[in-house]
C-alpha cells in the first residue's frame, strides 16, 4: 500500500511517500515567512499548503489518485489515548474551533483528510501532541481546578519507546521506561507498561528549553505578570524569549555548544549545564514515577546528536537505568507505521 505523509511546520511542510513500512520519497516544502503572514489564522493556510503539495506531488512524478490513504501529524486537539485515528468532521471542527490554541501541526490532519476526500480515500492522524494517559494522581498540582495536562512530543516519544523496546527485545507494553526529547522544546516521559503515566514538558513544567522557561518561580511570575506587561507580552516572554535564549541570546543549541567549549564563553557553559542539570532532575523524577523500576532511559531529539550534551545529562542518571540515544526524530517513519497499522489491521480509533 502506498501513504502520503504530512508534517506541517511554522514555514515549512514536510510530505513523504511511504510504500508500506518503506520511505520512496521525502521533501521539505518551505514556505516564506512574509507569506505565511497574510493569514490571520493558521487554519486560514489550509488551501495554499494544500495546492503547494499537489504541486510537488506532481513535480515529483506522483497523483493523488496513486496513494491508498494519507496521514497527517496530529495538533492541539482534545486530550485523548495514544493511537492512529480517522479525521472526521470533529477533528476538522476542533481545528477551527481550538480547545488549546492554535499551532501549525494541527494543519496535518486538516491537510490530510482535504487531500485525502479529493480521491475518495481515508485520511488518519497519529499520537498529537494531546495525547493523555496521565495517572490521576499525577493530575493534581497545588491548587485545585489547576490540574496537571499532559502536552508532549507524543508522536517522536511513542515511536522512540516503540524502538528501544525493539532494541531491548522485549514488548513496549512489558517495559518501564523514560524517554527524554531533546529538541527545541523538551519533555521528559515515564512510559510504564505502554502509557505515558506522567511527563514533565516544557510548555508548563520541567526543565527549560532553548526559548521556553519550563517550571518558573510562582512568586517571580506573579510579579512579572503585575508588572505592566500584558497576558500576550508574559505569554511571549515564557514562551519564546526565555529558557537558553534568555541567558546567551541564541536559540541555536549548536552555537551554544561552540561558544560554551571552544570559546570559553561562561553563559553558554552556565546555560549549557544548566539546562542539562534541570533535565536530569526531571529524568529523576519520573524514576521516581516508576518506582524506580526502570528498564531504559532513551534520549532522542536534535540536541540527542550532541555526546557530549548527553554525557552531561547521564553523569547524574546514568546509575538509575541503561541510557539509550537516538539522535533526530522518527515523526514521519511513526506515522507512516500508523496509517500502515490502520489500513492493514484496522487498528484505529474515532475522534469524538
Amino acid at each position: 500500500m502506498r501513504y502520503l505523509i504530512i508534517n506541517p511546520g511554522a514555514t515549512s511542510t514536510k510530505i513523504a511517500v511511504y510504500e508500506d513500512d518503506k520511505e520512496v520519497f521525502r521533501t521539505g516544502i518551505d514556505h516564506d515567512a512574509a507569506e505565511m503572514d497574510k493569514y490571520e489564522r493558521i487554519p486560514d493556510q489550509m488551501p495554499f499548503r494544500r495546492d503547494v503539495i499537489m504541486k510537488t506531488l506532481e513535480e515529483n512524478g506522483y497523483k493523488l489518485e496513486d496513494f491508498d490513504a494519507t496521514c497527517g501529524r496530529g495538533g492541539m486537539l482534545k486530550h485523548i489515548p495514544s493511537g492512529t485515528y480517522k479525521v472526521t468532521d470533529a477533528v476538522i471542527y476542533d481545528i477551527h474551533h481550538p480547545v488549546f490554541g492554535e499551532h501549525a501541526a494541527n494543519l496535518g490532519s486538516y491537510l490530510a483528510k482535504e487531500l485525502g476526500d479529493k480521491v475518495g480515500i481515508p485520511a488518519f492522524f497519529v499520537d498529537p501532541v494531546s495525547v493523555d494517559e496521565l495517572d490521576d494522581v499525577a493530575r493534581y498540582s497545588g491548587l485545585k481546578g489547576m490540574e496537571r495536562q499532559s502536552f508532549f512530543h507524543a508522536l517522536n516519544q511513542k515511536a522512540v519507546a516503540r524502538k528501544a523496546a525493539h532494541d531491548i527485545g522485549k514488548p513496549y507494553e512489558e517495559l518501564n521506561l523514560i524517554v527524554v526529547h531533546l529538541g527545541g522544546g523538551v519533555s521528559v516521559a515515564a512510559h510504564k507498561k505502554g502509557k505515558v503515566v506522567d511527563v514533565n514538558n516544557v510548555k508548563d513544567d520541567g526543565a527549560m528549553g532553548m526559548d521556553r522557561g519550563g517550571s518558573l518561580p510562582a512568586n517571580a511570575l506573579v510579579n512579572m505578570c503585575f508588572s505592566g506587561k500584558s497576558k500576550e507580552e508574559v505569554k511571549r516572554i515564557i514562551g519564546h524569549e526565555a529558557g537558553v535564549f534568555s541567558y546567551t541570546g541564541t536559540k541555536d543549541f549548536r552555537t551554544v555548544e561552540q561558544k560554551a567549549f571552544d570559546e570559553g564563553d561562561k553563559e553558554c557553559l552556565g546555560a549549557f549545564r544548566a539546562i542539562a542539570y534541570q533535565l536530569a532532575k526531571d529524568i529523576g523524577a519520573m524514576a521516581a514515577v516508576l518506582h524506580y523500576d526502570v528498564d531504559a532511559i532513551a534520549y532522542t531529539g536534535g540536541m540527542a546528536y550532541s555526546e557530549r550534551f548527553c554525557d552531561e545529562i547521564s553523569s547524574y542518571v546514568s546509575k538509575i537505568a541503561p541510557i539509550m540515544r537516538y539522535p533526530g526524530e522518527e515523526e514521519m517513519a511513526a506515522l507512516a507505521a500508523g496509517v500502515d497499522r490502520a489500513m492493514k489491521n484496522g487498528d484505529y480509533k474515532i475522534y469524538e
